[in-house]
């Protein structure tokens, strides 16, 4: 593809649903420019721990999502640039126990699996079977095989490596400060390097979407949700799943503001073990509260007691794009045509993120969509007032 000096889409954000949304757009042929005020995966999605999940949603439109960007992953991924083309993608499935009563979690099961997800339950023993180290405490547990993982920060730039391969434009330290707009509709977008022409402006600014929004002139409510996550230092092969406790189910989908914590364990390519997870609504404050990482270790123990004898490298924090009523942000803005916005994924960007890029290209280019859009609307109450 021919470079442009007018980019048909300029793409406000690197990140992971950034440049889902950049890499789905230059394959069909968009010309498409992505900045960022940062870099590439600077923000929200370094801070992830890779999830590519359709265990721990209930049935309804983002699990939809979810088994649609499951499929989209491998698409995606063939599509990739050879040089790039190793983002550790990891098809190591899901284990969900529970350490108390197991109906909840046999029941949260069943209805995924009437909903088309593969969710099968096992015994303790076959737990056991499957994670080795796991605590003799577990009642019952789910397999989730189609539950996966990837590096997020490999991911994302490959993907933008895909929109440069193809012509695109990727620019850093950038900040958009604004739209531009005649005859209501967008002809560009102010920037802190000079205002870019174009036919039209996605804002995947993640947390920091609601802040872009008001700039715009179009505010939707996104807040940042705080989460934190131990890394320990490498260990041989000990956790061969990502395996979680059945609270983390409904810390993901609470709306609660205050902190909460469920336990998620899985080891990395490079040994290292990493543990969540943690969900507090405080704004942008990024101080490191000892108390959450206490309870996140104290947690993680419970479910693999071996890890009180493993040392903690690090930790780290990031901030998710909440939406008040759970759901993504995806689509146009009805208020200024050219307007569009990708975000509100919270912790669930990485592995929502293909489909969320076909799903903008899809609606770019008035194609059917795969998967309804009606849910993702920008114009529903819980996003801006109408």
């Amino acid at each position: 593809m021919r470079r442009s000096a007018t980019p048909d889409v300029v793409v406000v954000g690197a990140g992971m649903i950034g440049a889902a949304c950049a890499e789905a757009l230059s394959a069909a042929g968009v010309r498409v420019l992505v900045i960022d005020r940062d870099g590439p995966a600077g923000g929200t999605t370094a801070a992830g721990e890779g999830n590519v999940l359709v265990s721990d949603k209930a049935p309804g439109p983002e699990l939809q999502l979810a088994v649609a960007s499951r499929a989209e992953w491998d698409v995606v991924r063939d599509r990739l640039p050879e040089p790039v083309a190793d983002i550790e993608w990891e098809t190591k499935g899901g284990v969900v126990v529970a350490t108390g009563d197991p109906g909840p979690l046999t029941a949260f099961a069943a209805e995924q699996r009437a909903a088309g997800v593969v969710a099968r339950v096992i015994t303790p023993a076959e737990a056991f079977e499957l994670e080795p180290l796991l605590t003799p405490r577990v009642t019952v547990g789910v397999h989730y095989p189609d539950d996966a993982q990837v590096q997020p920060v490999l991911a994302a730039t490959a993907l933008l490596a895909a929109v440069r391969a193809r012509g695109g434009e990727v620019r850093s330290g950038v900040t958009a400060l604004g739209i531009r707009q005649s005859g209501g509709r967008v002809v560009g977008v102010d920037t802190s390097a000079g205002d870019i022409a174009c036919g039209a402006v996605l804002n995947a600014c993640g947390p920091w979407a609601g802040a872009f929004g008001a700039a715009a002139g179009t505010p939707i409510e996104v807040l940042p949700r705080r989460g934190m996550i131990l890394v320990t230092a490498p260990l041989p092969e000990c956790v061969r799943h990502k395996v979680y406790d059945a609270d983390y189910v409904g810390a993901v989908g609470s709306r609660d503001a205050d902190l909460q914590t469920s336990t998620v364990v899985e080891s990395t390519r490079g040994g290292t073990v990493l543990i969540g997870s943690s969900r507090e609504r405080i704004g942008f404050d990024d101080t490191i509260r000892v108390r959450v990482l206490r309870e996140l270790a104290r947690k993680a123990i419970g479910l693999f007691p071996f890890l009180g004898d493993v040392p903690v490298l690090r930790a780290y924090g990031g901030f998710r794009p909440y939406a008040p009523d759970h759901l993504p942000v995806i689509g146009a803005d009805p208020r200024v045509a050219g307007l569009w916005h990708a975000t509100g994924h919270e912790g669930a960007g990485i592995g929502l993120a293909p489909a969320t890029g076909r799903l903008i290209t899809e609606q770019f280019l008035g194609l059917a969509p795969h998967v309804d859009p009606a849910p993702f609307r920008v114009d529903r109450a819980a996003v801006i007032a109408v």
